[in-house]
């Protein structure tokens, strides 16, 4: 790696305040924006980067606040929503609707194969304008790609550097450009949370009152989340072990965090990945004797039914997970005739929003930690 590359690297972490990995030329940070939808001109906007990443806002990445267990939870859902099936508006509005009916609600949504026609409409609906932000306004961010992975994070939990004291921030948001047959990239993400234990006494010397709280707490934890559509097909040599290993090396440079999306685990090395990068598969941890198949398990495809989607942690603890199965649209939903030809000849059967299930994953900071993680943050 050029002395150039690796003091770009550098510069970039320093300035958007990202602790990182050694520089790596075939894994590239590119830093983009968070954007929220604005009412009064009627677009998706970026947001100041300045009230997020500021290195004078910076919180301490060493440090563990006192969070109980039920009170950092955060609910996770993950879903490669299928580029490639009929009507993409149809599954993709039909899919966010079932995610918003979830209870609990979800906090994080990490979206894999959100094609143009798709990112169109999630960008469209109401509730996605109303109540969360997104990494995307458009595709500028996708280059030339067809399909790219998307994050959304509820404004009802995180806010942003003027956030009020308690309340959960966003961090910077950025891809990884990795070695990649298909283009594809880790979406990578940072939420910095507060401590959710009681409170210092405002009289206690050095104490903080809710009203002069601020992103610089000492308590502020940062939490790094990844979402990944790995390499496809069982083709060699594969890139997927690579790719899992740049992801891990962001989240230890971070401390603590997890990867979500979809591993495409299609030859058999592929299965020990998770554990080879001493990351804990929150699946494995929590339903060690069930398959919890996210692909196949119609019996249309050629292939055997595969888990193929997963959540992998450090630092971080797993309370529940769950198989979101998708529903289906039928042929003449919302008035619309979609089925080709050939599908017609297969008795009218309904289409799935997706050739996936979806994962739910309610996860929190772990209740002890050892040793303190200490990052690289300047």
């Amino acid at each position: 790696m050029s002395f150039l590359s690796r003091f770009r690297t550098q510069m970039s972490g320093w300035w958007h305040n990202v602790p990182m990995p050694a520089p790596d030329a075939n894994a590239m940070p590119i830093f983009q924006s968070w954007h929220t939808f604005d009412l009064s001109c009627a677009r998706w906007i970026p947001l100041d980067s300045i009230l997020i990443t500021s290195a004078r806002q910076r919180p301490r990445d060493n440090v563990l606040g006192t969070h109980t267990a039920r009170e950092s939870r955060l609910v996770l859902v993950t879903w490669n929503v299928d580029a490639f099936s009929p009507v993409p508006e149809a599954r993709i509005s039909a899919l966010i609707s079932r995610i918003q009916s979830l209870v609990p609600a979800a906090d994080i949504v990490f979206l894999q194969e959100v094609s143009r026609a798709a990112l169109s409409e999630l960008l469209a609906t109401p509730w996605l304008r109303d109540s969360w932000y997104s990494s995307e306004a458009d595709t500028t961010n996708w280059e030339e790609q067809s399909f790219a992975s998307m994050t959304l994070l509820s404004k009802s939990r995180f806010g942003d550097a003027r956030r009020t004291a308690g309340e959960a921030a966003l961090g910077p948001v950025w891809r990884i450009k990795y070695p990649s047959r298909f283009g594809r990239d880790a979406l990578c993400c940072d939420i910095l949370l507060p401590p959710s234990g009681p409170s210092p006494s405002p009289t206690a010397p050095g104490a903080a009152t809710a009203t002069s709280a601020s992103p610089s707490s000492p308590h502020l934890t940062r939490v790094r989340l990844i979402n990944a559509h790995l390499d496809s097909l069982p083709v060699q040599p594969s890139l997927r072990p690579r790719q899992l290993s740049i992801i891990a090396a962001n989240l230890r440079a971070a401390g603590r965090g997890l990867v979500a999306g979809d591993f495409n685990p299609v030859l058999p090395e592929d299965h020990t990945l998770v554990g080879t990068n001493r990351l804990v598969d929150a699946w494995t941890e929590l339903h060690p004797s069930e398959p919890g198949f996210t692909w196949g398990v119609d019996g249309t495809e050629p292939f055997p039914p595969g888990r193929l989607d997963k959540v992998a942690m450090v630092g971080l603890e797993a309370y529940e997970i769950e198989v979101i199965p998708p529903g289906t649209l039928e042929r003449h939903q919302d008035g619309v005739a979609w089925l080709k030809q050939e599908q017609e000849q297969e008795h009218d059967r309904p289409l799935p929003w997706s050739d996936h299930s979806g994962l739910r994953c309610s996860f929190g900071l772990m209740r002890t930690e050892s040793t303190p993680m200490v990052c690289n943050s300047p």
